[in-house]
């Protein structure tokens, strides 16, 4: 039996509502890709049917015959794709595909990270307390995906709306980072 790396947190987590809420989404398929080679780049997004972002720090979303695929921008020749559990295997089929005979690397990155969804009116606030990147709505709207720490914990940051944002953060310290949550939503939780 797989167990999540937050399974023991759920209950705490839960009575952070209705400041944040804070949602494990455990085992998404995710797979690095390397690759600069621009041609290379549009034949993967065109196979997988959501194009690679163009642009630094955003990210990209649709359906493809992968199911529901998001690419992420995490460096100017690094892309992070994430789906549903149990679509590495058949990503990576198509990706490397796709790549053809251009340098590049397509690796199966799942079991590293598990993906938190956090939502509520207080996120970017509770956010800002450990995290160096200016989450206002103005310089990080929807759209926007940023590599940074949250309480010094290496994560990958997705605003994925208004008052949701998507962290990735490494399986081994998922159970710090919701330490860390729970503190942060203190100040916010005693406030009637």
């Amino acid at each position: 039996m797989t167990v999540s790396p937050l399974a023991a947190w759920s209950d705490r987590l839960a009575a952070l509502a209705p400041v944040l809420d804070a949602a494990e989404v455990p085992f998404r398929s995710q797979l690095t890709v390397r690759v600069s080679d621009p041609d290379a780049i549009a034949a993967m997004g065109s196979t997988l049917g959501v194009g690679f972002p163009s642009a630094a720090c955003t990210f990209t979303s649709g359906t493809g015959p992968c199911g529901d695929v998001e690419v992420l921008w995490l460096g100017p020749d690094e892309f992070l794709v994430t789906a549903p559990p149990d679509q590495q295997v058949t990503i990576e089929e198509v990706l490397r595909g796709a790549l053809g005979t251009a340098w590049g690397s397509v690796v199966d990155t799942s079991a590293q990270r598990t993906t938190v969804v956090l939502q509520g009116p207080r996120v970017r606030d509770v956010l800002a307390h450990g995290c160096s990147v200016d989450l206002h709505p103005a310089s990080a709207p929807r759209g926007t995906c940023v590599q940074t720490l949250l309480a010094r914990t290496g994560i990958v940051l997705q605003v994925t709306g208004d008052d949701r944002v998507t962290v990735l953060v490494r399986s081994s310290f998922a159970g710090y980072l919701a330490a860390w949550l729970v503190d942060a939503c203190t100040e916010y939780l005693a406030v009637p």
